[in-house]
């Protein structure tokens, strides 16, 4: 039986005193211009708010109100509403036992809503609970994955493609259209909305012998959904090379490509790299949000006291300075964020990238392309004819494109790039690896950033308490700082984190200017003079101890930080010998206990 008022709302509210004669009286009359019901149009007005009116709700009607934020929700009840429903009516179905459904609502006083929920569960028994609007609509995006609609037409294509049949590969891109073609566009399709819908940075396609794997990278860790139609993979690569334009004849090589799609009305550039492997062709997709526009410092995590550096070494009219990190530690972000602070209408800019991520205006952006010659050295010979005052290199691959922008940066130009390398330190020695002279370098680097992204413990769910045994063992080798009575977070799962504890992330930055010591022992091709006069500069900070500063103020985890730290020595605790090393994989600590047969060597962390 549905729970109904006795009374109408308006009134008593009146009769509990929430609200007075009068304020029903002007939202009654407002309500009708506002397009709201009664009581979205009290909290409009701020007569009321709506944890007071789902308390009054719940004391009149016996409904139990739920925190969705904690609430496990069981995939399989959510498909009893559809979507488009779900969202109309403010209704979500959150566990079924078969006797009964338990159905969350933001308004049980709805009575339509209640009669067309009934129709749609097909007269089967239901429980309301109550929760509130906001959570429900923020539920909505969490539960209403595409993985159904993704399996749906995976099974559709495998049989209208079969095993043998032949893929039309002169189709046109769009949805339209019939069979297998119209078909994996609309799978290709939801793959992206859902992507987009989780916040998804990468898109894996990987065929396996009996399974298609699809893997999404959301947070840095990647989220695995299989398909068991491995027959349609090539259907699905073959499209996927289409839309960015590959060469769909080769299968033997790699290739790289792009091209835009409208997702949810937003403008996603998608990079494409495929591989071939054992059972075909691996194809990897970077999704690049247009409509997101560049960040600025701010934005990406910098924290104030480095900007302001990061801000005077830009306005420097000349010079070399580097960004370096793993492959996914947001370079690219923090080089386009610089080139943003550096836009002016009195300053020419030119890039050099492979490929441009994002496009700028009033900045000259090249893409190389190696197949027709313009490759970065021969692009960047021809930039500095330009007249440019800022030059921005993608990446400082090989000796000669390290060697221009070293001179571009040597003649009076400003040059930003990248360089993969663990730390700032390392950065520079990596430049005299690479052939640059000491004395060269020397003269025209002025700074490298340091870069990684940690996961950001969800708010919603996190808690705190001092640190564990273990984890105060490996505080003692990063850091001189009693941390024993420092209360650090830790991620415990909820709804609004898909129950990872961790939701987004955040950059973690290393800034190490030269100076006088630095220089003077780069001019001298002293590595280990430069390395100790970097460490005893005042403004460096490293990954760890930055990453650290997150933890105390509770931005993320310590397991977190110990993933930025190369190595530790040996720890001794009780009898026993103990090397720790952090793990990536189980996001925690693995403790290996060393006897004289077994020497493990500390491991290297990669992004």
């Amino acid at each position: 039986m549905k729970p109904k008022l006795k009374k109408r709302l308006g009134d008593l509210l009146v009769e509990e005193r929430l609200i007075s004669e009068a304020q029903l009286s002007n939202a009654l009359q407002q309500q009708n211009q506002l397009g709201l019901k009664l009581g979205a149009t009290l909290i409009h007005l701020g007569y009321i708010n709506e944890d007071q009116i789902l308390s009054f709700l719940s004391r009149q009607l016996d409904i139990k109100i739920v925190d969705l934020l904690k609430v496990k929700i069981d995939p399989n009840a959510v498909q009893l509403i559809p979507e488009v429903h779900a969202r109309r009516l403010r209704a979500l179905a959150i566990h079924d036992t078969g006797d009964m459904i338990s159905l969350v609502v933001s308004d049980p006083a709805d009575l339509h809503s209640l009669d067309v929920l009934t129709s749609l569960l097909k007269g089967r028994q239901f429980e309301l609970l109550l929760a509130r609007e906001d959570q429900l609509i923020e539920s909505f995006d969490r539960v209403y994955r595409r993985t159904k609609e993704i399996a749906s037409f995976a099974v559709k294509l495998s049989e209208e493609h079969g095993e043998n049949a032949q893929f039309d590969v002169t189709a046109s891109l769009n949805l339209e259209g019939e069979g297998a073609d119209a078909t994996v566009a609309k799978l290709i399709q939801s793959l992206f909305e859902d992507a987009v819908q989780v916040g998804a940075s990468d898109i894996h396609i990987e065929p396996d012998e009996h399974v298609l794997r699809i893997r999404q990278r959301v947070d840095g860790v990647l989220q695995e959904t299989l398909l068991p139609e491995s027959s349609i993979a090539s259907a699905l690569v073959l499209r996927l090379k289409l839309m960015a334009k590959l060469d769909i004849s080769e299968k033997r090589l790699p290739q790289d490509g792009r091209f835009n799609i409208n997702v949810k009305g937003r403008s996603i550039d998608i990079r494409v790299s495929t591989m071939p492997i054992q059972q075909g062709e691996s194809v990897v997709m970077r999704l690049l949000d247009q409509s997101a526009g560049v960040l600025s410092f701010k934005e990406i995590g910098i924290p104030n006291h480095l900007q302001a550096r990061l801000k005077l070494l830009l306005k420097r009219p000349n010079g070399l300075i580097l960004v370096t990190g793993p492959t996914g530690s947001g370079k690219t972000t923090t080089l386009y964020s610089s080139l943003a602070t550096l836009n002016e209408p009195g300053k020419k800019i030119i890039t050099v990238e492979d490929p441009v991520e994002y496009r700028l205006e009033r900045v000259n952006q090249v893409q190389v392309n190696s197949k027709i010659g313009l490759d970065f050295a021969t692009v960047l010979r021809t930039a500095l004819r330009q007249d440019p005052d800022v030059l921005l290199v993608g990446e400082m691959r090989d000796n000669e494109t390290m060697q221009i922008g070293i001179r571009g940066a040597l003649t009076g130009h400003l040059v930003l790039s990248t360089l993969h390398t663990n730390d700032a330190i390392s950065s520079t020695l990596r430049l005299l690896d690479m052939g640059a002279p000491g004395y060269l370098v020397a003269s025209a680097l002025r700074a490298v950033i340091a870069q990684r992204l940690v996961r950001r413990l969800c708010e919603n769910c996190k808690s705190d308490g001092p640190a564990l045994p273990e984890q105060q063992l490996l505080l003692e080798r990063i850091t001189d700082e009693n941390l024993k009575q420092t209360h650090f977070h830790s991620a415990l799962g909820c709804q609004r984190c898909q129950f990872t504890g961790y939701r987004g992330r955040i950059g973690v930055f290393e800034l190490l200017e030269l100076n006088e010591q630095m220089i003077s022992a780069l001019r001298l091709d002293d590595s280990d003079g430069f390395a100790k006069a970097a460490k005893q500069s005042k403004y460096f900070k490293p990954l760890a101890l930055a990453a650290l500063d997150y933890a105390k103020q509770g931005l993320t985890s310590l397991e977190e930080v110990f993933k930025l730290v190369d190595h530790f020595d040996h720890v001794k605790k009780s009898d026993d010998e103990i090397e720790i090393t952090p793990s990536i994989r189980d996001s925690g600590l693995t403790l290996t206990p060393l006897d004289e047969s077994h020497h493990a060597l500390p491991s290297e962390i990669n992004d």
